[in-house]
This record gives C-alpha cells, sequence and structure tokens, in this order.
C-alpha cells in the first residue's frame, strides 16, 4: 500500500495534533502507520500538492471523461480521531481501486472528537475548519488550475462533513481572489448527509456557491439510518436529514439522489468491514456502493443509466450490478482528451 496523503487542520501541539482547529498542513503518512505527527509534515504545500497530482496524472482512468488524472478528497464526520480517518480513508482507496477506479484519494481532517457528547462542539469546529479549507485547500487548488493543471478533483463528504462542504463553498464566495477566479471542481457526493434536505434546494442560499462550481452531485440516502434520526430528533423533528429522506423536490439540475434503503436493508453487516455506526457508515467497506461511486465520478455514463441503480417509484434505486461488459473498449478517455481540445 503507498503512503496516504492527508490535509490536517488540527491544531498542533508540539509533535502532536489535537482535538481543535488550528492552520492547514499536508502530511504524508507511510503505509502501515495508523497515526500521524510532526514528523509527517510536508513543509511545502505545493510540493505536496505536486506529489499527488502526480500520482494522479500517473494512473490515468481510462473510464474517465477527464483529461487528466483525479483526485478524490475525503471529508469525514463528526467524532473522528485520527486512525479512524486513517482507516477509513485507506479503506476507500481500496474499494475504490478493486472496482476498477483510478486515481488519488486524501483526506481533509478537521477535528472531531470521538465523543458523542462533543457532536454539537463539533458543528462549530466545522465552521471554523471550512474557512482554512478555503483559504489553503480551495485556494491553493484555484492556483493550481491558473497554472493549467487538468487534474480533476472530487469531494465526497459523510455526515457533518457535508456541513463543512457547503460551509467551504460558501465561504469561498465571499472571498474576493476565489470569488473572481474561474475555479472548480469535479463531482461531490453526500454519504449520510447531516444537513437538511432543505438546505440542497434549489432555492436555498447555502447550496447555491457549491452548485456554481461543481459538475454534478450525488446525495446518497438511507432511511434505515439511525444516526440521522436521532440528528433529526434533536431538531424536533423540523429539518430532515438529507442522508435519511433525500433530496427535496425542486433541486438544481446538477443533483441527483440515489435511495440506498432497499439495497442496505438486505446487506449482512458481518459481509464487510464495519468501520463505525453500522446504518450510518455502511458505504466505507461496501463494494457496491464504491462501484457506483466509480462509475458516477468517472462521468462517462448518464446518472440515470448507471448499471448499479434502477429507477423505483419515480426514485433512482441503489441495485447490485457491473460494470458494462465492454467498457474497457470504448476509448472513452481518448475521446474526452480529443474532445477536450477541440472545445478548448
Amino acid at each position: 500500500m503507498t503512503s496516504t496523503y492527508i490535509i490536517s487542520a488540527r491544531k498542533r501541539e508540539g509533535t502532536n495534533f489535537t482535538e481543535e482547529p488550528g492552520p492547514i498542513r499536508f502530511l504524508k503518512v507511510p503505509s502501515g502507520v495508523n497515526h500521524y505527527d510532526a514528523r509527517h509534515v510536508i513543509s511545502s504545500s505545493k510540493d505536496w500538492v505536486s506529489e499527488v497530482q502526480g500520482l494522479a496524472d500517473g494512473d490515468e482512468n481510462p473510464n474517465s471523461i477527464g483529461p487528466s488524472g483525479d483526485v478524490l478528497i475525503f471529508i469525514h464526520g463528526y467524532n473522528n480521531a485520527i486512525p479512524n480517518v486513517i482507516e477509513r480513508v485507506r479503506q476507500l482507496k481500496e474499494d475504490m481501486k478493486a472496482e476498477g477506479w483510478r486515481g488519488e484519494i486524501v483526506a481533509f481532517d478537521w477535528p472531531s472528537d470521538n465523543q458523542t457528547l462533543n457532536y454539537l462542539e463539533d458543528r462549530w469546529d466545522g465552521a471554523a475548519v471550512a474557512a482554512e479549507l478555503v483559504t489553503k485547500g480551495i485556494l491553493l487548488l484555484s492556483q493550481a488550475q491558473k497554472a493549467g493543471c487538468q487534474t480533476n478533483v472530487h469531494l465526497i463528504a459523510h455526515s457533518a462533513g457535508c456541513y463543512v462542504t457547503l460551509e467551504a463553498f460558501a465561504q469561498a464566495e465571499k472571498k474576493g481572489e476565489l470569488f473572481k477566479s474561474d475555479w472548480r471542481m469535479g463531482q461531490v457526493a453526500f454519504i449520510a448527509g447531516d444537513v437538511s434536505s432543505d438546505s440542497l434546494a434549489l432555492s436555498s442560499d447555502w447550496s447555491q456557491p457549491m452548485f456554481k462550481r461543481i459538475m454534478r452531485f450525488t446525495n446518497y440516502s438511507n432511511p434505515f439510518d439511525s444516526v440521522l434520526a436521532v440528528s433529526n430528533a434533536k431538531r424536533l423533528g423540523v429539518a430532515p436529514r438529507a442522508g435519511r429522506v433525500g433530496l427535496p423536490a425542486v433541486v438544481n439540475s446538477k443533483a441527483v439522489d440515489v435511495d440506498c434503503g432497499d439495497y442496505f436493508e438486505g446487506v449482512d453487516p458481518k459481509s464487510q468491514p464495519s468501520l463505525g455506526s453500522w446504518t450510518h457508515s455502511w458505504h466505507i467497506g461496501n463494494r457496491l456502493f464504491a462501484r457506483d461511486l466509480s462509475m458516477t465520478l468517472e462521468g462517462a455514463i448518464d446518472r440515470q443509466a448507471i448499471p448499479t441503480r434502477k429507477m423505483k417509484n419515480g426514485r433512482l434505486t441503489l441495485q447490485e450490478g457491473t460494470r458494462p461488459k465492454f467498457q474497457g473498449d470504448w476509448h472513452i478517455k481518448d475521446d474526452a482528451k480529443t474532445a477536450s481540445a477541440r472545445i478548448a
């Protein structure tokens, strides 16, 4: 296994990183190491970005419509200690690679304690680090795009990480340099999203900055998510969570909801790795989910036609399915490069 690349927004004290927000740092954690500290910090953020882009561009996905390589940034949810974050991003990378996705996956690690009582504090920390994600992470991406970088960058956010993501895009619109520049991201996916369904409506001011900068948005929902049931109850039931009930009726044309309930109901928890609450975190370690996400990020197949989905009662639902048998002979990457050059 290769090294794990991490963008950390945790405060550093001595050689250790704490459960408080701090300046963004870029890290490279060797294989087999399950915790990070000051020894793993890369002093030059530009060198870190260049290395990640080099790995992604050197492992181009033949099924992706991106003109070059792909980078997926994983933004975890609440109550994740450093070892949890490393374990999850490594498992996600293993799952995606097994399902044919090629590229580099990095983690954005924000301070979220592994004690349930700290949940509300974590939301405040999430708002604080969203600004750091903007000023250091997104700004660095924007500068790379100005320099001609064609690496496709995507985001996948879990639970309260969806809150961090929406807030980061919203704050980016308030930064003059970022607001005026033409930076963009490829795709964004939410899993077990702990944000209100209405926050993703077409009329929502909060989510519009995100939709402005991305190509496509996928919300994976599961009506059996017990953690989000509690989250909804704490809000007196007035703000149903997107990761449990799905998207609202009127949404941006870039958005699609994939209802995972029917599939999830038949999955044996003992059949796959379980990292955290089963109903809330089953996605990471599940090969069918990884297959669907892989084809989603690649962008070559229309979201309504991805073979791991079917339409049921007017909703897209997750189902067992495989990649198209002859997809490897479609020359998708060659077509993408030719089309990109022609359109430019």
